[in-house]
């Protein structure tokens, strides 16, 4: 089988697709000629990897718990997983990786990227997948690619909290379960409040006073 290797030299994101998608450069390069390869990625965040200023430590506390706790609790979280097909090359050829990424607070990555206010996130790719390559005889051969192949990369935080800006600026998107989003637009529609960030402030502001009052008494 072809010693296939693979490298992430860039990444940008989309500005206009669907929804917001980061573009991976993946560099492949082989010493044989390949027919195509159906490849498979898996993306961790690696995030033992990297220092967090105090404010990031807050905005994390929701995975990881007390930063006093970070020494057990910080753990790799798996951000996604992806599919790309490479076209037949000789030597080194490079493809995109699209990432389409969520702004859903009730998954991890998006809590971890949103909590990142600079530097960089470190990123490991493992791949696996399938290569068609020809034997010395012109034969078609098929492989598989085993989990040890992978690429690291450092992917600034600053190219996902502008795509984030780009496609919802100014605004956040949180998904409720049903019952909870109807007591929430009964709570609006019984207050005449015109927009849902009137609804949710009068409720923070509602909440805030029921403690200060609980601390007086």
């Amino acid at each position: 089988m072809p010693d296939l290797t693979f490298r992430i030299t860039g990444a940008q994101a989309v500005p206009f697709a669907a929804c917001p998608t980061i573009a991976f450069s993946l560099q492949v390069a082989s010493g044989a000629a390949i027919h195509s390869v159906a490849l498979r990625c898996q993306i961790l965040i690696e995030a033992t990897r990297r220092h967090y200023t105090a404010r990031e430590r807050a905005s994390l506390c929701d995975l990881f718990g007390e930063s006093d706790r970070w020494s057990q609790t910080l753990r790799p979280l798996l951000w996604t997983h992806a599919a790309v097909t490479v076209s037949e090359f000789s030597g080194t050829t490079e493809v995109s990786v699209l990432i389409p990424c969520t702004f859903d607070f009730n998954v991890s990555a998006a809590k971890y990227f949103y909590g990142i206010e600079d530097g960089d996130v470190p990123l490991c790719f493992q791949f696996s997948g399938t290569v068609f390559y020809a034997a010395p005889d012109g034969t078609l051969q098929i492989d598989q690619i085993g989990w040890d192949k992978e690429a690291k990369f450092r992917l600034p935080a600053k190219t996902w909290n502008e795509m984030m800006d780009h496609y919802y600026p100014n605004s956040a998107w949180l998904c409720l379960r049903r019952d909870a989003f109807e007591r929430l637009y009964e709570y609006k529609r019984s207050r005449g409040l015109a927009t849902w960030e009137e609804a949710v402030e009068s409720l923070v502001l509602s909440g805030k006073d029921a403690l200060e009052k609980e601390a007086v008494s």
